[in-house]
């Protein structure tokens, strides 16, 4: 022992000394903040938090001058002192910086909120997975974006707040959405409107006293668990994301350091920016952000309620409907037009007044809003009335004519097939498919009676108002034939719309424009002859004949969902018809729609939406399709999407193990494994906790619709590669190795699979963490037993050599990976 520590261990402990000391054991003890992904504890849950981040590679600290992204605020400070110092603007302020601010005897205006302390503790339970300074952060956050949208911000405190993260992080009294899923809807068949009037408990009300939102249905179905819900199945006393693997940080950082790589928590990146901020004309005062609408008085909500009982002349639904309160309501609105709109934007916001709208389509808004809140009772009961309410208005018709059809009936109508076809209940998909054929229809009619509209006008061009009303129908137009087309993709249902349908019409507009308020009628002359309109053909012989063209965002998705359909049609003829020259074609015609999408109309309007893109999430939707499109020219899983009707995860995770025969191995086989790695590495780029916890809400059904094909296929691919006895080339291998840096090694190695069952796993626990759409429970469930029966598969083949052979078999191995 040296001197120094001698003389040090001789001295007698001061009672500083003491107490420092019984401070760090204490303090020591206090550590039950655990990660989730090792076994580091912390003292308090933003050092957690800060820790977890280097496991899910997130980075919350958006740079608002730039597109830089950090994991620390002090970081974020060194970057903004270093990077944008010389020009000129006002420099980031540290945290103590801003608290002094906040309590400077100026009185200046505050940077950061006043946050309830007692409102705080909720966000520092351990059991929550976000600290104190994650929700303060989302607090200033949405108060930036209210004073950006010019509204109140203290009116805006008193509001409940919705986040993408589900309703937990600024409404405790809902669960985490994590644990909730979109309960199967047993009964569609007592959603007819014989049964809805049997029990007359109360009145239709305006009350918005806060004892009740929504009355129980009476005989509405019992909206519980499908008994067929499996249960979690990677239970090892921990939660259940601890079963997730994780991705390798050495093969993501170039990703992530790039500045283009956005934020991970969508409600941390600070005030938004134009969807498409490089390439929106003007400056960035030009830009909008469309406000959704809301209900402001009781006056209105009584216009509401006599526009229900107008609908309800049978008195089916109203002795047993309550509207939710005003709140509630507003708050559903706002989730309806801040997060499922802009997937399908064929409502027009600004004219849409929730008072004076049919009370089906407003109905059917607020059931798709609930979802979205993760409210599933709410959203059922809601669904149910709209779809009361339309089938009264049919039966009333005695001389129903599509072409007589009114907008409204095919714009709820179709928002209901949407809750019913995703809802994870086949009896959901039957009645949807019930009235396919008469949807159909009703675009026929309506289109015939736009023509009629358009040539009494005799080139004349139309008015703002007269515009609105027609780029409303053709909107609506194309909104069903894109949700016939994820129809087809997700079920292999036959297309009740082809292509032909819409020859002459012209595609949807830009964002811009459908968002624009016309200040008189000049300006509103001169932007409608400035955009550029094609009509439906024009876009498709241009794409057949290599020819890029210029259109909108929702053009793009209309025009991909169209060669989708060529390419379903082309698969599904006879082998004698599907000849070379039309796959050549079809070829050309995504090649040529992919270089396109440098030529998309530039968009002025704010999006509140995070998505690794660039534009609107249009075409983010869209880059999922084409993906699809592509894979699909090569191998066909009808068998899986034929199982995905019934809605049984065991049949479908059979289906899926069973098309392992349709995945070959071939140069042309690693072109749509090219497209596999695409779709999953926007998930490694972005952080697998991220994507798991905010997909759900932030992007679109499409996503995990079109994904399915795409992970079935790399799934299978990965299998064979590992088994077949044909030795890997130099390209499966290279390309196996690229798919192999995406996960740690302990998330391989660590479970004892191979990389085939760790892919189907990692996307079916990814997808069904947060649940909107109930299909994506059943989907999540059927890769995990997929990704079981690969396991098992593997085993008794290895118990059948065993059996068969004198001495034991060697186990299978990756294809020599090990030397790359």
């Amino acid at each position: 022992m040296s001197a120094v520590a001698g003389a040090t261990a001789s001295t007698p402990a001061s009672p500083t000394s003491t107490r420092k000391g019984s401070g760090v054991q204490d303090k020591e003890k206090e550590k039950r903040y655990k990660c989730q992904f090792c076994n580091r504890a912390f003292s308090r849950s933003e050092h957690r938090s800060r820790h977890e981040r280097s496991h899910t590679k997130e980075r919350p600290f958006k740079c608002m001058k730039c597109r830089s992204t950090f994991v620390r605020r002090d970081l974020l400070l060194r970057h903004d002192r270093t990077v944008h110092a010389k020009d000129g603007g006002v420099p980031l302020q540290s945290d103590t910086k801003r608290r002094n601010t906040k309590g400077s005897p100026n009185g200046g205006p505050s940077k950061m909120p006043d946050i309830d302390e007692a409102a705080l503790e909720q966000f520092n339970d351990g059991d929550n997975p976000f600290g104190i300074e994650q929700a303060a952060m989302l607090m200033a956050n949405f108060q930036q974006k209210a004073a950006m949208s010019g509204q109140d911000v203290s009116s805006i405190q008193a509001e409940p707040l919705i986040s993408p993260h589900g309703p937990q992080l600024m409404e405790p009294s809902l669960p985490y959405p994590g644990s909730m899923t979109l309960p199967q809807m047993h009964g569609w068949d007592q959603m007819l409107p014989q049964n809805i009037g049997q029990g007359k408990p109360s009145s239709i009300s305006s009350s918005v006293d806060a004892s009740h939102d929504l009355l129980p249905y009476p005989n509405g179905g019992s909206i519980s668990s499908n008994p067929n819900t499996l249960p979690p199945l990677m239970e090892r006393g921990q939660s259940q994301t601890d079963g997730l693997p994780s991705f390798n940080t050495s093969s993501m950082m170039n990703g992530l350091a790039t500045p283009g790589a956005l934020s991970p928590f969508t409600s941390m990146v600070g005030p938004v920016s134009p969807v498409d901020y490089r390439r929106s004309p003007g400056p960035p005062q030009q830009c909008t952000m469309a406000k959704a609408p809301q209900v402001e008085t009781e006056d209105q909500i009584n216009r509401i309620m006599d526009n229900i009982r107008r609908c309800d002349s049978e008195g089916q639904l109203v002795e047993t409907f309550r509207l939710p309160q005003l709140s509630v309501l507003n708050r559903y609105l706002s989730t309806y037009f801040n997060f499922f709109h802009h997937h399908l934007p064929f409502l027009h916001p600004a004219s849409f007044d929730p008072a004076t709208v049919s009370a089906p389509l407003l109905l059917s808004v607020l059931s798709i809003g609930a979802l979205y809140t993760f409210e599933q009772d709410q959203a059922y009961m809601l669904h149910i009335g709209s779809k009361v309410l339309v089938t009264e208005f049919l039966q009333k018709k005695d001389n129903f004519s599509s072409r007589k059809c009114p907008l409204w009936m095919m714009q709820s109508s179709l928002l209901n097939m949407s809750f019913a076809s995703w809802s994870g209940d086949p009896k959901g998909l039957e009645w949807a498919c019930s009235i396919k054929s008469l949807l159909a229809n009703m675009v026929a009619g309506n289109k015939y009676e736009l023509n009629l509209r358009n040539e009494a006008r005799e080139g004349r061009q139309p008015t703002h108002e007269e515009w609105i009303e027609d780029e409303g129908c053709r909107r609506t137009y194309y909104a069903v034939y894109i949700f016939f087309g994820l129809l087809t993709l997700t079920y292999n249902h036959t297309p009740a719309i082809s292509f032909n349908e819409f020859d002459t019409l012209e595609l949807p507009s830009s964002e811009s424009l459908w968002n624009l308020e016309a200040a008189d009628t000049d300006s509103w002359s001169e932007s409608l002859t400035s955009s550029t309109i094609l009509t439906f053909r024009e876009a498709h012989d241009a794409l057949f004949q290599g020819e890029t063209a210029r259109y909108s965002a929702f053009a793009t998705r209309v025009m991909i969902n169209a060669l989708f359909m060529e390419v379903w049609y082309h698969k599904r003829s006879p082998e004698a018809l599907q000849d070379v020259v039309t796959e050549y074609k079809l070829r050309l015609a995504l090649d040529t729609w992919e270089k396109s999408l440098e030529l998309c109309e530039p968009e002025t309007v704010v999006v509140q939406l995070s998505a690794p893109h660039k534009g609107h999430p249009l075409i983010f939707n869209a880059i999922a399709m084409y993906r699809n499109t592509r894979a699909r020219l090569l191998v066909d899983l009808k068998t899986v999407q034929e199982a995905l009707r019934y809605h049984d995860s065991y049949e479908v995770a059979a289906a899926m193990t069973h098309a392992r025969d349709k995945v070959k191995r071939s140069q042309e086989m690693l072109n749509v494994i090219q497209a596999c790695f695409d779709c999953i590495e926007v998930a490694a780029l972005q952080g697998i906790r991220w994507v798991a916890r905010t997909s759900a809400t932030n992007w679109s059904i499409e996503h995990p619709l079109c994904g399915l094909d795409l992970i079935v296929i790399l799934s299978l691919w990965l299998w064979r590669v590992e088994h077949d006895d044909e030795p890997a080339s130099e390209d499966e291998r290279n390309m196996y190795q690229k798919l192999r840096n995406l996960f740690d090694d302990d998330s391989v190695d660590g479970f004892g699979q191979k990389l085939s069952s760790t892919v189907a796993r990692l996307w079916g626990s990814m997808i069904d963490e947060v649940v909107v759409w109930g299909i994506t429970k059943l989907m999540g469930e059927s890769f995990k037993l997929h990704s079981q029966a690969l396991i098992g598969y593997e085993d008794s083949m290895m118990a059948e050599q065993h059996a068969g052979s004198p001495q034991p078999m060697p186990a299978p191995h990756a294809p020599e990976v090990a030397a790359y």
